[in-house]
């Protein structure tokens, strides 16, 4: 039987109109009640919440439900690696924030908060897994949103010959907010604005103020040209359009972050094809045979990437983990686990790192595969406007002035500006940290996947054209290229 959420099953939209179901409401209440005693009385509860299901439809869940449920779905997410650390998510009760300004504020908020900027009581780059948690879809009725998959994220353009500049998987999400008035710099690491939906307000742009957007310069141990490839990321991935389920309840708008696991940068984001495209770049500098797959080139370039991002992030004091120290930590939590009486769902194809996966404890063994609840789904429409910024897929290849789908939801959009950003800041602490944890995950493939915690799914060969016009040229190296060693550095 298909179970949604593996192999590609996708999970099932919910019905707009739909009354929650009572049975779910029940089996969730009976389960947060039995683990957590010192909420009270369970029948009362079940009582009040069975007549509030019977008047409106829906019922509304008690701020300590609504923690245990959005803790308890990071529990159950099947592609994350990092759940050893679900109890420490921090929840943020905004379910009475409604129009665009107040959201968007929220979400800033939110940011800081997840990356320790501007704040007095932690350095920035100590990441701690959050979600904000907005108002509950109603029976019948439109309900907030935001379009981004992730709270950040870089623009893609496409010249007139194809050519990108930025990253390739937002694209038509970079052209659908440039239609709606977004004017980028052009640069490769351009971040998105939040493009945020209520009924009240229709469709705000916003531009995140540079000092919610922590960043690492990315530079290598050894070799002194990788500071010429000019590459940096984020420190904070945050999912923003998945929905929390809890009892019954959805929760359409419930943006969560944890922390990078090193893979999800080094091996996915700016080394897939379909993303930056880095491996033959860093081949060429690293004066590899790329003539044959035996020289293994593909192989030695994704490590050296993942050592320069491990390498960068703890240098800068941003907390991020390798992936064997986060297989460990999975099996660790998988005992826990055991020993409190509950199943692990988990999914292989993600839960296993996308390199060196034969070396890691979580390669050699079976899971558990159901769709446990409360957890995160991602809905169809969600998912489109996430990535393509409008109803439905695009052609990917399309050039600016091809003719584009014009199905995006039939509302006015409107810009804020908070804070202008031509350049995305550089900002690294300077005193470095240890490794840290992975935080809640996850979404679909090399998306919100490789966002949150836990390796996004096995992308495809890493073969094909160099593309020489998404990042600038290596410098020449100055030195030899060392003898390569087996990967250990010190990571959705």
């Amino acid at each position: 039987m298909a179970i949604p959420g593996y192999r590609d099953e996708p999970s099932p939209d919910r019905d707009p109109c739909a009354p929650v179901d009572v049975a779910e409401a029940e089996d969730f209440l009976r389960r947060c009640y039995a683990e957590n005693p010192r909420f009270g009385e369970l029948a009362p509860r079940l009582d009040e919440v069975r007549a509030q299901i019977d008047a409106t439809g829906t019922y509304t869940h008690t701020g300590d439900e609504l923690t245990y449920g959005a803790k308890v779905a990071w529990r159950n997410a099947s592609r994350c690696i990092g759940r050893l650390y679900w109890r420490s998510l921090v929840v943020l009760d905004e379910r009475q924030t409604r129009g665009a300004d107040e959201i968007f504020a929220r979400l800033v908020h939110h940011l800081h908060l997840a990356g320790g900027t501007g704040r007095a009581d932690r350095a920035p780059g100590a990441i701690r897994p959050v979600i904000s948690v907005f108002a509950p879809a109603e029976p019948g009725r439109p309900h907030a949103r935001v379009w981004n998959e992730q709270l950040i994220r870089y623009a893609g353009y496409r010249d007139r010959a194809g050519e990108v500049v930025g990253d390739p998987r937002y694209v038509d999400f970079t052209r659908a907010v440039q239609d709606l008035g977004w004017k980028g710099a052009g640069g490769a690491f351009d971040v998105l604005p939040l493009v945020v939906q209520t009924p009240q307000d229709g469709v705000r742009l916003f531009d995140l103020p540079a000092d919610a957007v922590l960043e690492v310069p990315l530079e290598h141990p050894e070799y002194d040209w990788f500071a010429g490839l000019d590459l940096r990321w984020h420190a904070v991935p945050a999912i923003a359009n998945m929905r929390l389920s809890i009892g019954g309840v959805d929760y359409p708008l419930a943006p969560f972050n944890g922390w990078y696991m090193g893979t999800e940068i080094g091996a996915r984001n700016l080394a897939d094809p379909d993303r930056y495209d880095l491996v033959p770049v860093v081949a060429r500098a690293m004066g590899l045979d790329t003539s044959r797959a035996s020289t293994l080139w593909r192989d030695r370039v994704l490590v050296e990437l993942n050592r320069a991002v491990l390498w960068s992030y703890e240098r800068a004091g941003v907390r991020i983990s390798d992936h064997h120290t986060e297989s460990d930590r999975f099996i660790t939590h998988l005992r826990n686990e055991q020993r409190a009486g509950r199943e692990v769902p988990a999914d292989w194809s993600w839960i296993v790192p996308p390199i060196s996966g034969g070396a890691t404890r979580v390669f050699h063994r079976y899971y558990h595969e159901a769709d446990q609840r409360p957890n995160f789904y991602l809905d169809s429409a969600a998912r489109d406007l996430g990535r393509y910024g409008h109803l439905g897929p695009s052609p990917r290849h399309a050039a600016p002035d091809a003719e584009q789908p014009a199905d995006r939801p039939a509302v006015p959009a409107t810009r804020s500006t908070p804070a202008t950003r031509s350049t995305p800041a550089v900002r690294t602490a300077p005193a470095a940290r240890t490794a840290g944890r992975v935080g809640p995950a996850d979404g679909p493939a090399d998306g919100p996947a490789d966002a949150v915690a836990g390796p996004a799914a096995p992308g495809a060969d890493a073969d094909g054209p160099t593309p020489e016009s998404r990042v600038p040229a290596p410098v020449a190296p100055r030195q030899s290229a060392p003898t390569i060693r087996p990967a250990c550095p010190v990571a959705h």
